[in-house]
């Protein structure tokens, strides 16, 4: 991570908490601590009012403070402040006005859309050269302290974990308040540290008292929990994870498996044919559903932030007849690349959260049975033909495993098309019907005229029966590439959902166009409107900025391209749920 760190680095580090208290035959002798502290580990100095991390970004690493003082910003900072000025909607006679105006040169720009990164007093951020990365500062950052409340972190004290260990944006902003020197740790080298058991009960005491709750009621089925309850709740709750983080690093090669292999290699969370003893909440990453399709597997839905697992087996367990045998678990669940969960015991979902979920939310086969009268349940309990009916009814809301029918295998094929290429994390993906499409490319030619003569997208990509879904930014749920920009010039919009490059602080890196597993982000060359490159005043190098797609979103009429569609052929459709795709579908057929 830091080829500059030496023995003697990691020495001094060595002598630091927590390091220092670190039982060093905790780790393998093939990943000794010291390594660790080399190889995953690398020493920032930070300037007063820099930006550290940023409200909204997506971070693979946690930061220690050495020395020097840090402010964590309680309230949100402005996008202007943060040098992310978001795109104004336009009018119907603003468009217009623009299409007809627009350069003749392609990925033409305005000098201060390419300069203002460079301390301009056009924005209250500015980047500067911090020794060999560069680095995003607030430029009256003390006026910025004295406005917005903060929470001071001095020497010893660790921010940033919880983002890099489950792959979620961060939650603050965090500034240097005086020089600092901070250890900047990756999330590789964080599990690993884990081994140590008070460095991992330190970061799990952590969680359960600043996070674990809040996440417990962003889940709908939890949010009329009494308070008391949702502590007993809380203090059961087991956090596991499956699989690998980085998952993009291995998407080109496993896309391209046949399903069957693919399904055996991905590691099983909860296996069919068990009693279910867990609620499984997945907290980050996906899930695959599958069945046992005589000698493989066959995909039945996929699964994944928010998604919940296991419900309708433990509901009906729970308010089961005496008499009657157990429900077991119908469909396996295997962890997609990666999938981070929260698994709440069967006691405790039974005591302290069944009796709080309105009967609207739980399964049909559960509502039904606590509506029923004693006698009934009795009546129901010897009803042997029933209870076998209920059993072999499937878990899943999209899929009805009830019947083999042609339009069943129809559905299981175009459920593994998409978890098997990773599709299942856009939430904006663009979707053409084949059978609709006349190839006149409309869609390309509108998406050229909305963005300075170059199209954000390249009518091709993989395709399953009648459908092609085209390479284009899906607004990933799981944006790996947020993961590592220097200046945070990518940023996910929180109104719209939109994965937005702010270019006028993007330095042209090209680390998320690496970093996107889908190929859907291009380093692009900027040009004057007279078509004379940009250069960079210090090296003389063209500059490059990320170009991706956008949706459109200063435009009234939405994303271009399935505005222009002359044949409804092409839908921008979200794809972490099956359910739209489906409906999409049934209407054309």
């Amino acid at each position: 991570m830091d080829a500059s760190m030496d023995d003697a680095d990691v020495l001094w580090l060595r002598s630091r908490e927590p390091f220092a208290s670190m039982d060093a035959k905790a780790f393998p002798r093939s990943i000794p601590l010291e390594g660790i502290l080399r190889n995953d580990c690398r020493i920032k100095r930070c300037e007063p009012g820099e930006i550290i991390v940023r409200e909204g970004d997506y971070g693979n690493s946690a930061f220690l403070v050495i020395a020097g003082s840090t402010k964590v910003i309680v309230d949100s900072l402005s996008p202007d402040q943060m040098g992310r000025s978001s795109p104004k909607k336009l009018s119907w006679f603003q468009a217009f006005r623009q299409f007809l105006r627009r350069p003749k040169v392609a990925e033409a720009r305005l000098p201060e859309q390419v300069t203002t990164a460079i301390d301009s007093p056009t924005t209250s951020s500015s980047i500067r050269q911090i020794d060999d990365r560069p680095a995003i500062f607030l430029q009256d950052f003390n006026a910025v302290l004295r406005d917005h409340a903060s929470v001071e972190l001095g020497p010893g004290e660790l921010f940033g974990e919880v983002a890099a260990m489950y792959r979620s944006p961060r939650t603050a902003t965090v500034i240097a308040a005086t020089e600092a020197t901070l250890l900047e740790i990756r999330w590789q080298g964080l599990r690993i540290l884990r081994r140590d058991k008070r460095f991992a009960a330190s970061m799990d005491e952590h969680y359960r008292t600043h996070w674990l709750n809040v996440h417990l009621r962003e889940v709908p089925l939890l949010r009329y929990l009494p308070e008391a309850s949702l502590v007993r709740v809380a203090e059961a709750t087991q956090m596991r994870s499956f699989g690998r983080l980085e998952w993009n690093a291995d998407y080109k090669r496993t896309r391209n498996l046949p399903v069957e292999q693919q399904i055996e290699s991905e590691p099983i969370v909860c296996e069919a044919g068990r009693v279910p003893t867990e609620l499984v909440i997945v907290r980050s990453g996906f899930g695959r559903l599958s069945q046992q399709y005589g000698a493989s597997h066959r995909t039945t839905a996929y699964l994944g932030k928010g998604h919940i697992f296991g419900l309708e087996e433990l509901s009906y367990n729970s308010v089961r007849p005496a008499n009657t045998p157990l429900l077991s678990l119908q469909n396996s669940l295997r962890a997609v690349g990666f999938l981070d969960a929260l698994f709440i015991p069967a006691e405790t979902f039974a005591a302290d959260i069944l009796p709080h979920v309105r009967r609207t939310e739980l399964p049909e086969k559960a509502a039904s049975l606590l509506l029923q009268s004693a006698e009934q349940r009795l009546e129901m309990g010897s009803d042997r033909r029933q209870n076998a009916r209920k059993q072999n009814t499937s878990v899943s809301e999209n899929t009805d495993i009830e019947s083999e029918t042609g339009q069943q295998f129809q559905q299981t094929a175009l459920l593994e098309f998409i978890v098997q290429s990773r599709l299942n994390n856009g939430r904006q993906a663009m979707v053409i019907d084949l059978h609709r499409c006349t190839r006149c490319d409309d869609c390309v030619k509108a998406c050229s005229d909305a963005h300075e003569g170059n199209p954000r997208f390249v009518r091709q990509g993989v395709s399953h029966d009648r459908l092609q879904v085209v390479e284009a930014c899906m607004q990933c749920s799981d944006p790996v590439c947020m993961i590592g920009c220097p200046t945070g010039s990518i940023m996910r919009d929180q109104e719209t959902g939109v994965v937005q490059i702010h270019e006028s602080i993007c330095v042209g890196c090209g680390t998320c166009a690496s970093a996107c597993p889908y190929d859907n982000i291009r380093m692009a060359e900027v040009f004057d409107h007279q078509g004379r490159p940009y250069r960079d005043m210090t090296t003389d190098m063209p500059i490059v900025k990320a170009t991706k797609c956008d949706m459109c979103s200063k435009l009234p009429s939405g994303p271009a391209c399935a505005a222009a569609c002359p044949h409804d052929a092409l839908v921008r459709i979200d794809l972490t749920e099956s359910k739209p795709l489906q409906e999409w579908l049934d209407l054309r057929s």
